[in-house]
């Protein structure tokens, strides 16, 4: 009986400290009262949505530190692949690089602007505002930009706050998940009455639930969720405009002189952001259509100049018709590739199987361009050992060009969709950026290219399968059009 009661004392104590979660996430929304807090209100949960701007704004200054752009110019938009399918100007594809960073700071703007509606005081409710006109003149008049020592200072100090507050949000985890435990355990000992072996699980279990609770309010005190919404939007103020003033600085403005521009010493030729890029600017077009770049979702410099800075840089994202990406097939067709990489490494895969998985990927532009390209070879024998060594060669050069745009296209496609989940203090080797991928790759010249390899892949095949004597194959040009038959 003395088990039975004390079994209920313990069923009694879990259920009044079981919505501790809950009463946490709760308990930062009413601190204001529904109207602007009390200056001096703390984050609470809201901690780690600040955590994320933090982190973000952060990596978003190591990705413009002098090594980092070195690194984006001379190593990751030198790759053979964007010369081929996207542009050959450098200038233009740095341009897109600066607008892909711009757009970023304005998400983490627009953001701050909602922490910013719960401060009290009146001049970072007004944050919204003032940076869209900081970035569009330059006007700073809470001098919230700060200088290059004090920013890595006030990074370092940040970084620390950053993973503190990533301890808390796992211990409270690991809190919410050994409460669950603990009431789940005190449910089944209530039903068959309690042994003395569970009522010590349930001790241990109570102990150790009891030291994490006090490792959680001491990490709240030293972490961003004892911040008040004015200190933690100061703090988010001057990381965004120091981060926007370095972008501006960096890749060029309508105010800065092009002699310090850290990157127009290698292009003069470059018209960033404000004046918009225009690749005929240095006497060569990108591939596909004359004057395609100039015109139309990429607006020219008059019309891009009556933008502000934002919207400019938003306007050079917008792909035009005759891309990957006006056509949302850029992640589509880097599987493709990926997939028929794949094939052409490891020719034992090919069989049935994966030529109708692989042939039901493509669409009907494809379908039709392969039909076409394969009449054209059809004819020839599949057992001439040269012409199989110079596909194998054709592939292998094509391929190591063209995969490595695939492969960032599923990687950026990755990341967007993981979340930044890295930690800030765990400051990343490169950027990986919209321009490094197949979204503004020419959508004839990559269509064109996919054909080939399959082309390539079918001789392979056929070469293989006569090598191995096996039973006579279809004619190539059948290898694949019979396919849509077969499904």
């Amino acid at each position: 009986m003395a088990l039975e009661l004390w079994l209920l004392k313990v069923q009694s104590a879990v259920s009044s400290t079981f919505h501790f979660t809950r009463w946490a996430t709760t308990s930062a929304a009413s601190d204001g009262g529904g109207g602007h807090p009390a200056h001096g209100a703390r984050l609470g949960i809201l901690a780690f949505e600040v955590a994320s701007l933090m982190s973000k704004l952060l990596q978003l200054w190591y990705h413009l530190s002098d090594s980092q752009l070195s690194h984006l110019r001379h190593e990751l938009l030198a790759v053979h692949g964007l010369c081929k399918i996207v542009s050959d100007d450098h200038g233009f594809l740095l341009g897109l690089a600066s607008a892909e960073l711009a757009e970023s700071i304005r998400l983490a703007g627009e953001s701050i602007s909602l922490l910013a509606g719960r401060c009290a005081d009146p001049g970072l409710r007004r944050f919204g505002p003032s940076f869209k006109e900081f970035a569009d003149s330059g006007h700073d008049p809470h001098r919230w930009v700060i200088s290059w020592k004090e920013m890595e200072a006030k990074a370092r100090k940040i970084d620390r706050h950053l993973s503190t507050t990533a301890v808390l949000h796992k211990e409270m985890e690991q809190l919410w998940e050994g409460e669950q435990a603990l009431k789940k355990l005190v449910q089944c000992s209530g039903g068959h009455g309690p042994s003395r072996v569970k009522i010590a699980t349930i001790s241990n279990l109570q102990q150790k639930l009891s030291w994490k609770k006090q490792e959680v309010k001491r990490l709240k005190k030293i972490s961003l969720w004892e911040f008040s919404f004015d200190i933690a939007t100061a703090q988010l103020a001057r990381l965004s405009f120091t981060v926007l003033s370095r972008l501006k600085h960096v890749f060029g403005d309508a105010g800065v002189s092009p002699a310090s521009n850290l990157l127009s010493s290698s292009f003069p030729c470059i018209h960033f952001v404000s004046s918009a890029v225009h690749p005929s600017s240095c006497g060569s077009q990108p591939l596909g259509s004359p004057g395609e770049f100039t015109s139309g979702p990429l607006i020219q410099t008059q019309k891009q100049q009556d933008l502000g800075f934002f919207d400019a840089n938003s306007a050079l994202l917008r792909p035009p018709p005759s891309t990957l990406g006006a056509a949302s097939l850029a992640l589509h067709y880097a599987t493709i590739i990926f997939q028929i990489e794949k094939l052409i490494w490891s020719p034992q895969l090919i069989g049935p199987d994966a030529r109708d998985e692989l042939y039901s990927m493509l669409p009907e532009s494809l379908r039709a361009l392969l039909r076409s390209r394969l009449r054209e070879v059809g004819r020839r024998s599949a057992s001439d050992a040269l012409l199989a060594d110079e596909w194998r060669t054709a592939l292998s050069r094509i391929l190591d060009w063209l995969a490595p745009l695939a492969h960032h296209t599923l990687q950026w496609q990755a990341e967007q969709s993981f979340g930044q989940r890295q930690s800030a203090s765990a400051r990343p080797k490169s950027p990986l950026l919209l321009p490094q991928t197949l979204f503004f790759a020419d959508r004839e010249k990559t269509e064109g290219t996919i054909v080939e390899l399959l082309v390539g892949l079918t001789y392979m095949w056929r070469c293989a399968m006569e090598a191995r004597r096996a039973p006579p194959a279809a004619a190539m040009a059948d290898y694949w059009v019979d396919a849509q038959q077969e499904m």
